[in-house]
Protein backbone atom coordinates (compact mmCIF):
# COMPACT_ATOMS: atom_id res chain seq x y z
CA UNK A 1 0.00 0.00 0.00
CA UNK A 2 1.37 3.32 -1.01
CA UNK A 3 1.77 5.97 1.73
CA UNK A 4 0.16 9.27 0.89
CA UNK A 5 -0.58 12.20 2.88
CA UNK A 6 -1.88 15.20 2.55
CA UNK A 7 0.42 18.26 4.05
CA UNK A 8 -0.48 19.85 6.70
CA UNK A 9 1.30 22.96 8.00
CA UNK A 10 -0.10 22.91 11.41
CA UNK A 11 0.68 19.75 11.92
CA UNK A 12 4.53 19.08 13.32
CA UNK A 13 4.13 15.63 14.84
CA UNK A 14 5.90 13.12 13.07
CA UNK A 15 6.87 9.50 14.19
CA UNK A 16 9.56 6.79 12.81
CA UNK A 17 7.25 4.36 10.70
CA UNK A 18 6.63 0.86 12.59
CA UNK A 19 9.38 0.04 10.75
CA UNK A 20 13.15 1.67 11.23
CA UNK A 21 14.18 -0.32 8.14
CA UNK A 22 13.84 1.32 4.31
CA UNK A 23 14.88 0.19 0.71
CA UNK A 24 15.32 2.77 -1.49
CA UNK A 25 15.23 2.39 -5.35
CA UNK A 26 18.34 3.28 -7.89
CA UNK A 27 16.88 6.79 -8.25
CA UNK A 28 17.46 7.93 -4.27
CA UNK A 29 21.16 7.10 -3.48
CA UNK A 30 21.54 10.82 -2.50
CA UNK A 31 18.70 10.39 -0.17
CA UNK A 32 20.01 7.30 1.71
CA UNK A 33 22.88 8.68 2.91
CA UNK A 34 20.51 11.42 4.65
CA UNK A 35 18.33 8.61 6.12
CA UNK A 36 21.07 6.99 7.39
CA UNK A 37 22.71 9.81 9.40
CA UNK A 38 18.39 10.05 11.30
CA UNK A 39 19.77 6.44 12.48
CA UNK A 40 17.49 4.65 9.46
CA UNK A 41 18.14 1.04 8.54
CA UNK A 42 18.13 2.25 5.18
CA UNK A 43 19.42 -0.13 2.28
CA UNK A 44 20.01 1.25 -1.26
CA UNK A 45 19.40 -1.22 -4.12
CA UNK A 46 22.66 0.43 -5.83
CA UNK A 47 24.49 -1.04 -3.14
CA UNK A 48 23.67 -4.20 -3.73
CA UNK A 49 23.62 -4.66 -7.48
CA UNK A 50 19.96 -4.49 -7.73
CA UNK A 51 18.03 -2.60 -10.46
CA UNK A 52 15.22 -5.06 -11.25
CA UNK A 53 12.08 -3.62 -9.82
CA UNK A 54 11.16 -7.70 -9.28
CA UNK A 55 14.49 -7.97 -6.66
CA UNK A 56 14.42 -4.83 -4.95
CA UNK A 57 9.91 -6.10 -4.40
CA UNK A 58 11.83 -9.31 -2.82
CA UNK A 59 14.24 -7.25 -0.76
CA UNK A 60 11.83 -5.27 0.56
CA UNK A 61 9.46 -8.19 1.46
CA UNK A 62 12.60 -10.38 2.70
CA UNK A 63 14.13 -7.86 4.80
CA UNK A 64 10.74 -6.34 6.11
CA UNK A 65 11.32 -2.69 4.89
CA UNK A 66 9.00 0.13 3.91
CA UNK A 67 10.49 0.46 -0.04
CA UNK A 68 10.86 4.78 -1.20
CA UNK A 69 10.49 4.84 -4.99
CA UNK A 70 10.13 7.81 -7.50
CA UNK A 71 8.58 4.82 -9.43
CA UNK A 72 4.57 5.16 -9.46
CA UNK A 73 4.37 1.44 -10.95
CA UNK A 74 6.85 0.31 -8.48
CA UNK A 75 5.06 1.99 -5.34
CA UNK A 76 2.07 0.66 -6.12
CA UNK A 77 3.14 -2.95 -6.72
CA UNK A 78 4.93 -2.84 -3.16
CA UNK A 79 3.40 -3.83 0.14
CA UNK A 80 4.29 -1.24 1.80
CA UNK A 81 5.83 2.35 0.04
CA UNK A 82 6.45 5.91 0.36
CA UNK A 83 6.04 7.27 -3.38
CA UNK A 84 8.35 10.43 -3.64
CA UNK A 85 7.63 12.56 -6.46
CA UNK A 86 10.27 15.47 -6.45
CA UNK A 87 13.96 14.87 -7.96
CA UNK A 88 16.14 16.89 -4.64
CA UNK A 89 16.98 15.45 -1.74
CA UNK A 90 15.64 18.61 0.51
CA UNK A 91 12.28 18.69 -1.52
CA UNK A 92 12.59 14.16 -0.89
CA UNK A 93 12.89 15.31 2.91
CA UNK A 94 10.11 17.33 2.91
CA UNK A 95 7.95 14.82 1.24
CA UNK A 96 8.79 11.99 4.03
CA UNK A 97 8.45 14.53 6.83
CA UNK A 98 4.83 15.23 5.28
CA UNK A 99 3.99 11.50 5.26
CA UNK A 100 5.08 10.88 8.79
CA UNK A 101 8.85 9.99 9.08
CA UNK A 102 10.40 11.63 11.94
CA UNK A 103 13.82 13.26 10.27
CA UNK A 104 16.32 14.80 12.44
CA UNK A 105 19.84 13.39 12.93
CA UNK A 106 21.84 11.10 15.58
CA UNK A 107 23.28 13.23 18.29
CA UNK A 108 25.79 9.92 18.47
CA UNK A 109 25.71 8.54 15.02
CA UNK A 110 24.39 4.85 14.38
CA UNK A 111 24.75 4.04 10.75
CA UNK A 112 27.54 4.15 8.18
CA UNK A 113 26.43 6.62 5.43
CA UNK A 114 28.55 5.06 2.84
CA UNK A 115 27.62 0.85 3.27
CA UNK A 116 24.49 1.26 6.41
CA UNK A 117 26.75 -0.98 8.93
CA UNK A 118 26.56 -0.18 12.73
CA UNK A 119 28.80 2.34 14.12
CA UNK A 120 30.88 2.58 17.47
CA UNK A 121 32.26 4.95 18.47
CA UNK A 122 35.82 5.57 18.37
CA UNK A 123 38.24 5.26 21.69
CA UNK A 124 40.07 8.46 22.39
CA UNK A 125 43.38 6.16 22.69
CA UNK A 126 42.80 5.11 19.24
CA UNK A 127 44.84 5.28 15.94
CA UNK A 128 42.42 6.41 12.99
CA UNK A 129 43.59 6.67 9.39
CA UNK A 130 45.41 9.60 8.23
CA UNK A 131 41.90 11.59 6.37
CA UNK A 132 40.41 11.27 10.22
CA UNK A 133 40.97 13.87 13.45
CA UNK A 134 42.25 12.44 16.77
CA UNK A 135 39.79 11.02 18.66
CA UNK A 136 41.01 12.59 21.38
CA UNK A 137 40.54 15.81 20.07
CA UNK A 138 36.97 14.81 18.23
CA UNK A 139 34.38 12.18 18.63
CA UNK A 140 34.73 9.34 16.04
CA UNK A 141 32.74 6.71 14.72
CA UNK A 142 33.84 3.31 13.15
CA UNK A 143 31.69 1.42 10.97
CA UNK A 144 31.73 -2.30 11.69
CA UNK A 145 31.24 -3.55 8.22
CA UNK A 146 33.53 -1.16 6.05
CA UNK A 147 36.10 0.45 8.72
CA UNK A 148 35.10 3.66 7.55
CA UNK A 149 35.77 6.58 10.18
CA UNK A 150 33.21 9.41 10.99
CA UNK A 151 33.06 12.44 12.60
CA UNK A 152 31.07 15.86 12.79
CA UNK A 153 32.73 17.63 10.44
CA UNK A 154 31.05 19.99 7.89
CA UNK A 155 29.59 17.44 5.66
CA UNK A 156 26.89 16.04 8.72
CA UNK A 157 26.62 19.72 10.02
CA UNK A 158 25.00 20.40 6.06
CA UNK A 159 23.17 16.69 5.80
CA UNK A 160 21.85 17.61 9.89
CA UNK A 161 20.89 21.32 8.49
CA UNK A 162 18.79 20.14 5.47
CA UNK A 163 17.26 16.88 7.91
CA UNK A 164 16.00 20.14 9.79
Amino acid sequence: MTTEKEPDENDTTSVRPETDAFVLDVMLGKLAVHLRLAGYDTAYAGDRDIEADDRILELADAEDRILLTRDVELAERADDSILLTKRDVESQLVELREAGVKLEADEEPSRCGRCNGRLDAVPEDADTPEYAPDPADTDCWCCRDCGQVFWKGSHYERMKKALD
